[in-house]
């Protein structure tokens, strides 16, 4: 079973999804490890959401939601955050629902600005660090690779493709409204990571020339010279000159002593956790635009992603449901072929017969499963699995364990539940569980 938990500026404030990106991905070891149900885990933490994508080995609604409330205190725990305020903050989304929301995540539909162009590569680095720290599962690669079809997919069948929508370009339109001419002035970019050069590129876009660069890691010269910027040595020396000050890096936070009151200035937090400290926002001259700002100015009737785009990973979270749902007709069927096939090579061997012989019966085992195993698939998204399992049955006599159903619209993991599960009594004392969504 699938679980996906999910905190985003949607349901959750900044300062909490500050501390779910400093403190929670660390829980994803511990998770896989400690916690009896999950197989694997794949964190994703952006600037505007925290998720936890896992595969839980217990089917059972019961065992579920144990593992449910066990993961939420994990996390909790680990980002030093209250249980009952996560509980209260996260949304938990199960089997195809949570297929159908990374799907949705990794287009961009769920993003402050609908069809960022950043996210689909959030998602895949995500996906790369579960691999490199072993927290992956096979299903969770099946996951996130269609996931990433799906977003490559719905970018060249609707209008969100080619739209070049980002958190950056939004922010910087938001600043345009102050700033007549970009090519006037003087900006100071923050940073030297792959966020920081997505925004020079759009600076560029934009108009800007006078671009200059710090790093509090020291790292601004390399990156000036591949940029073609000038790498500044002083924070506080540059800002005092600057007209916008852009940062999006991990590696500083900015104070109110580093300005210098009356000098005005555009400052730019795209940095979670923030950057630049809220009280900056006082400072006589400076204007503050954080992700909370962003946010509530985002226009999103301008951004609404088309129906036709939903309709899209409607569609691919029910395929990726149903190949999991005819996984086990499909495995039968070609284990019965597969044993065939190699009975008859191995006869063919006896008999003298050379490696082409038997390279073309595995060709043609190939062919005659293609058509039976899509069809079987085609079925399953119809949900007319049952005559797949009774013709393999009546044909071949294969009996198949239909897999439990996964039901895109109990998407919830109901609190009620985690009461029973977890306090042995729905009335008891205990606190509700997961949250809804």
């Amino acid at each position: 079973m699938l679980l996906c938990f999910t905190a985003n500026h949607r349901n959750a404030d900044l300062d909490l999804l500050e501390k779910l990106s400093v403190g929670a991905p660390a829980a994803t070891r511990t998770l896989v490890d400690d916690e009896l149900f999950v197989a694997g885990a794949v964190v994703l933490a952006t600037c505007n959401r925290f998720e936890a994508y896992l595969d839980i080995d217990e089917p059972l609604t019961g065992g579920e939601a144990v593992a449910v409330e066990s993961v939420v205190e994990t996390i909790a725990d680990a980002s030093g955050i209250p249980v009952e305020r996560l509980r209260e903050s996260v949304a938990v989304h199960r089997g195809e629902d949570a297929a159908a929301h990374l799907f949705a995540v990794t287009s961009g539909l769920e993003s402050i600005v609908v069809g960022e162009d950043e996210i689909s590569g959030q998602v895949r680095r995500a996906l790369d660090t579960a691999r490199v720290e072993g927290t992956t599962s096979r299903e969770l690669e099946r996951l996130f690779q269609k996931a990433a079809h799906t977003s490559r997919g719905i970018r060249s069948r609707t209008s969100l493709g080619g739209s070049h929508r980002s958190l950056v370009r939004f922010a910087l339109e938001l600043a345009s409204s102050r700033i007549p001419d970009w090519s006037d002035v003087e900006v100071l970019v923050v940073g030297t990571g792959r966020y920081a050069a997505t925004t020079v590129t759009a600076l560029r876009a934009r108009g800007a020339v006078d671009l200059r660069v710090f790093s509090p890691s020291g790292r601004a010269a390399a990156f000036a010279a591949r940029h073609g910027l000038v790498a500044e040595p002083s924070f506080a020396a540059a800002a005092a000159r600057a007209d916008v000050v852009i940062t999006c890096t991990a590696d500083a936070v900015v104070h109110e002593d580093a300005f210098t009151p009356g000098h005005r200035v555009i400052v730019i937090d795209l940095g979670l956790p923030r950057n630049v400290d809220p009280a900056v926002g006082a400072v006589d001259g400076v204007e503050l635009l954080d992700l909370e700002t962003i946010r509530l100015h985002a226009p999103l009737e301008e951004f609404s992603a088309h129906a036709d785009a939903r309709a899209l990973v409607g569609d691919a979270a029910a395929e990726f449901a149903a190949d999991r749902a005819a996984g086990p007709a499909i495995t039968k069927l070609r284990g019965e072929v597969l044993g065939l096939v190699e009975a008859e090579v191995s006869r063919a061997r006896a008999r003298g017969a050379g490696p082409e012989v038997e390279e073309a019966l595995r060709h043609l085992a190939g062919v005659l499963l293609h058509k039976p195993s899509v069809r079987i698939r085609e079925l399953a998204v119809e949900g007319r699995l049952d005559e797949a399992h009774q013709a393999l049955e009546t044909l071949h006599g294969l009996a198949v364990e239909p897999s439990l159903p996964v039901l895109a619209g109990d998407a919830i993991v109901d609190a009620a539940i985690v009461d029973a599960a977890v306090c042995g009594d729905a009335g008891g004392g205990c606190p509700r569980g997961a949250a809804s969504a």
